[in-house]
């Protein structure tokens, strides 16, 4: 009975390897974005994926057929988007100051592109993951590309002095 477990941790634990091995670098990717860090700067990305991983592993045993990719990219989006919700009180709030290409999108809008365009998450199965209507993360999914492909211009600087200069011509 002993030996049997002890072949079946190590075997489990291959199979483990294995899937990150595989699957790690994608992942790793996918919680840069979320988290709108710099590629060679993601310590919050790190983190995440690792909370995602370690849970998979501890419910390796139960996939039981179920894609262990998918699990830990749901795993990784819910942790992202209720750790989102705490820090900044509403997961709409606020654009972070961070240095990722979707820095400039609220997080969940980030979410969003995120599980529909890079992940090519269904719009019904990113919807039922988060809980909103499809027809929301269908509008939210298509305001943050409009926004990536066309971003807000910043404001012009000011001429100081340029309304004196003007009235005294």
């Amino acid at each position: 009975m002993r030996q049997r477990q002890v072949v079946q941790g190590t075997r489990r634990t291959r199979e483990f390897e294995a899937f990150v091995a595989g699957a790690s670098g994608r992942l790793l990717h996918t919680a840069t974005l979320l988290t709108a860090e710099a590629p060679d700067d993601n310590p919050r990305a790190r983190r995440l994926l690792t909370l995602a991983l370690a849970h998979t592993y501890a419910c390796w045993d139960r996939l039981r057929g179920e894609d262990p990719y998918d699990r830990t990219r749901q795993d990784l989006a819910l942790r992202y988007a209720h750790g989102t919700w705490r820090r900044h009180g509403l997961l709409l709030r606020g654009r972070t100051h961070s240095a990722g290409p979707l820095a400039g999108l609220a997080p969940q809008e980030r979410l969003i592109v995120v599980l529909r365009l890079y992940e090519g998450v269904a719009e019904e199965q990113a919807a039922a993951l988060l809980g909103l209507p499809t027809e929301r993360v269908g509008t939210i999914c298509d305001r943050a590309t409009a926004t990536l492909l066309h971003p807000p211009r910043e404001a012009a600087p000011t001429v100081v002095g340029a309304k004196a200069k003007v009235a005294a011509s």
